[in-house]
């Protein structure tokens, strides 16, 4: 019966990431830099907000964009930390995740033959849902500006098919971020375009020496803000993301969430609403610790000689991979594993404008972060090497 799949299904894969992380955590004794999984605990509040609402029993649906209770605290949050007006009545929806927000986001606003900008290298969770909706993603090249994407680079893009433009920042995989200027840039570029952006900002709370300027400051109306509480409160598994929109477009993304998963889960919501009042500033000290985690890291890649942009948030390095090497990514990173036992993501896993690099995680302890460099400064030993692929022992 295969052949009856949806084609567009049959067409994606996982994402390169759960690929890679999958064929390579059965690996005895690895150190595994790779995932992006905060290694704090949830704080203690969030949790026992949450065994609250269960000793409360409220377990039942909520609102199909979320308890009033939660939006009212995302709509503050917003406004305190970054300036944002949100009209928590109808303006925030809250999701499963910033993953199911990314979904019914595009689902509303694409249509067969749309064009979607994206930064390339960029995070592997766009691409298959643009496809899905039967748009067409067009990447920009970035590699040669920083990483940075800007209003110069966007514009050799839009054509009049462009329904979209991504700006994820802090970005995943590279850390690089954007500064006003270059924000306000990007506003006045489509400002009265019929163009939306998808502005992901996942990782607004970890930045390291500036503050998060989201453009939803600048381009109200045509912008659709996604955000969540994975990164900034250490909860991925709880699921929580929260959408930002104007009024006539959140209504429309409301009737895609109501159909794709009725609520997010009740009790998930209530610990955020939590996290997003008195949990306000829970990722200050995460966000210290990072910050120091960053320097070591980007200090031990200098001394390696490894060629790589030192990140303004999020908690990834963007690494270039020797010319010595003589490997794709996928190979340099199978060959890691099976010399040095360290686990990192192939570039590749971030489209073809990632071809060439490996994303590295400091999201794990000081002690997890020496062990997997020490080895990856030994393993940069074996070149240079043959030109065959390896096998994953």
């Amino acid at each position: 019966m295969e052949h009856l799949i949806n084609k567009r299904i049959k067409e994606i894969e996982i994402s390169g990431i759960r690929k890679f992380f999958n064929m390579v955590s059965g690996v005895e004794d690895i150190v595994s830099l790779s995932i992006g999984q905060p290694d704090f605990p949830t704080p203690e509040h969030v949790k026992e907000a949450a065994i609250q609402a269960i000793t409360e029993n409220k377990t039942a649906y909520t609102h199909n964009a979320g308890l009033i209770e939660t939006r009212k605290a995302a709509a503050e949050f917003m406004e305190r930390k970054y300036g944002l007006k949100y009209n928590p009545e109808s303006e925030i929806i809250v999701t499963t995740g910033a993953s199911e927000a990314i979904d019914v986001a595009f689902r509303t606003i694409l249509e067969d033959g749309s064009e979607v900008i994206l930064p390339g290298p960029v995070y592997p969770g766009y691409e298959p849902i643009i496809h899905m909706c039967g748009a067409i993603p067009v990447y920009a090249d970035i590699r040669d500006n920083g990483f940075r994407f800007t209003a110069e680079i966007i514009m050799k893009y839009i054509t009049e098919k462009t329904r979209c433009v991504v700006l994820p920042y802090p970005s995943n995989p590279t850390g690089v971020s954007l500064s006003v200027d270059e924000i306000r840039e990007i506003a006045d570029l489509l400002r009265g375009r019929d163009v939306f952006v998808l502005a992901d900002e996942i990782y607004s709370e970890l930045l390291y020496g500036m503050k998060h300027v989201s453009i939803g400051s600048f381009l109200r109306d045509q912008t659709i803000v996604i955000n969540g509480l994975s990164k900034s409160h250490s909860m991925t598994g709880w699921r929580i993301g929260l959408l930002f929109a104007p009024e006539e477009i959140a209504r429309h993304i409301l009737k895609v969430h109501q159909y794709n998963v009725t609520c997010a889960n009740s009790i998930a919501q209530a610990a955020a609403a939590v996290a997003l009042t008195d949990g306000i500033n829970d990722a200050v000290p995460m966000r210290e610790k990072y910050a120091k985690r960053r320097d070591y890291v980007y200090n031990r890649l200098m001394e390696m000689g490894l060629e790589t942009v030192k990140p303004d948030g999020a908690f990834y390095f963007f690494v270039k991979i020797p010319e010595s090497a003589k490997l794709d990514s996928f190979e340099f990173a199978i060959d890691l594993v099976n010399k040095s036992k360290v686990a990192v993501v192939p570039g590749s896993a971030f489209s073809d404008f990632g071809e060439g690099y490996f994303r590295l995680s400091f999201a794990c302890s000081m002690e997890t972060l020496k062990e997997g460099l020490d080895r990856l400064q030994a393993y940069l030993n074996y070149f240079p090497k043959n030109k065959n692929s390896p096998e994953l022992e």
